[in-house]
């Protein structure tokens, strides 16, 4: 065991975990269930043979059962979704937006000024502590739910829109396979500071910066971080803001909030990355007041997610959600289609 060689990828934004594996030379045949399941921290045999059942354990760059035989030099890889943290997850009645609700998923539409998880400084008014409260009232539920909303991705407190969770754990695996492929397609629509000249694809590592943990940064040379592209298409121009859509290739932590501010054009009201003061426009005191204004319509960056879609975990069905802009995110492009007029 001693000669394995193990790598471990962890994604921030969205939440699974990759692990590779080479087996040794003088390896003696055992199931691949077993075998996993003596090297990965924090997990059972179940959800080794969940996530071999949804083609999420790879040897040699083939998918295989969880009864496959073990080979010296083998090269084996696995895709899980994130622990959960022992916490305890607290039933809230909050109100939902269900978008979509089966025995397998269910589809919300995340408000503003909602944390996804429950954490440091806030164990309760989440969107699990909604869901956990919601799961239990169903009047039926499926014998494999597994108690606990399962998270394959999440939204940053201020950011809207669509969120797909997992209710049971195929489901959890099979969706977390899914992000990890690159297989589901998101988009997003934000309004950005500054005249975006045209549409761009931008890439550049992104990591926790060096000097504030608490945000990310790009790396350019890409010696720091993890590879990360969004491709941005320009929807409406204010001359002063734009209104673009962000399609993900990758799903970094505050990854279009980060890319744009790298290019010069920070969020609308990023309270983080510098969108929250005047980046384009006049010092005149009209324009201040207009900006204040507009400032109160969102309680922080302005960006949703418009549109999510994957395939059903049970059923491979193409899923295709939209949603609409937020009240706050409509009032405030109208309020910058009146400036332009005037």
């Amino acid at each position: 065991m001693n000669d394995d060689v193990q790598d471990v990828e962890q994604e921030e934004e969205e939440l699974f975990e990759h692990y590779r594996f080479k087996a040794d030379p003088g390896q003696e045949s055992v199931r691949i269930d077993k075998y996993l399941l003596d090297r990965l921290p924090n997990t059972s045999r179940n959800k080794i043979q969940s996530a071999a059942k949804n083609g999420s354990v790879v040897v040699n760059g083939k998918p295989v059962k969880s009864n496959y035989k073990i080979k010296p030099h083998d090269e084996v890889a696995i895709v899980l979704p994130y622990p959960v943290r022992e916490i305890e997850l607290i039933p809230q009645n909050i109100p939902l937006d269900i978008v979509y609700e089966d025995q397998e998923v269910i589809v919300v539409n995340k408000p503003a000024n909602m944390v996804v998880h429950p954490g440091y400084g806030n164990y309760t008014g989440t969107l699990v502590n909604a869901l956990v409260y919601h799961f239990d009232n169903l009047p039926e539920r499926k014998s494999d739910y597994f108690g606990r909303p399962g998270l394959v991705h999440r939204l940053d407190k201020h950011t809207t829109g669509i969120m797909v969770v997992a209710k049971t754990e195929d489901a959890l695996t099979n969706l977390a396979r899914q992000f990890y492929d690159r297989t589901t397609e998101r988009r997003y629509q934000a309004l950005v500071w500054g005249d975006l000249e045209e549409d761009i694809r931008i890439e550049g590592n992104l990591g926790r910066s060096l000097q504030n943990r608490k945000v990310m940064t790009v790396f350019p040379e890409g010696d720091h971080g993890k590879h990360a592209v969004t491709h941005v298409k320009v929807l409406k121009r204010y001359g002063l803001v734009t209104l673009v859509e962000c399609k993900l290739e990758t799903g970094r932590t505050h990854q279009i909030r980060t890319h744009l501010k790298w290019k010069g054009h920070p969020l609308f009201h990023d309270l983080e990355y510098g969108g929250d003061r005047i980046v384009k426009g006049t010092t005149h005191d009209k324009y201040k007041q207009f900006i204040a204004n507009c400032f109160d319509l969102v309680p922080g960056q302005a960006l949703h997610a418009k549109s999510l879609g994957f395939q059903h975990p049970k059923t491979g069905e193409w899923m295709q959600f939209e949603s609409d802009l937020p009240d706050g995110f409509q009032v405030l492009l109208q309020k910058w289609d009146r400036y332009v007029s005037e």
